[in-house]
């Protein structure tokens, strides 16, 4: 038992896969028990639904490995105290306080 929970812990999608594709392939064959369904056919559900719960499984792993990995941002980014002041226009303009100035008309010659 400490074998199979140890496999669980390294391999969380396939265990994921595994356990969605018996779910949904335990809910198709119920739900289709009664069609009259050729052997072939069998084989070809099961293995398409299987494989839609691997899809499944992989396109949710997406948002985790977002979240493995830091943003650009964040991982350029140095600690507060090392941060470089903040740069000074170089064109004599004043540095903008985010408020709107009013406009003034421009001066006829």
């Amino acid at each position: 038992m400490n074998q199979v929970s140890q496999w669980v812990r390294t391999h969380p999608r396939l265990t994921a896969w595994i356990v969605l594709g018996l779910g949904m392939n335990a809910m198709v064959i119920y739900e289709a028990r009664s069609v009259g369904l050729l052997l072939g056919q069998w084989v070809a559900l099961v293995v398409a639904t299987s494989l839609v719960a691997g899809l499944c499984v992989w396109i949710i792993g997406w948002e985790d490995d977002e979240d493995d990995e830091p943003a650009p941002a964040e991982a350029a980014a140095a600690p507060a105290g090392e941060q470089p002041p903040p740069e000074k226009p170089s064109t004599g303009e004043k540095p903008s306080t985010g408020e709107a100035t009013p406009a003034t008309p421009p001066k006829k010659s």
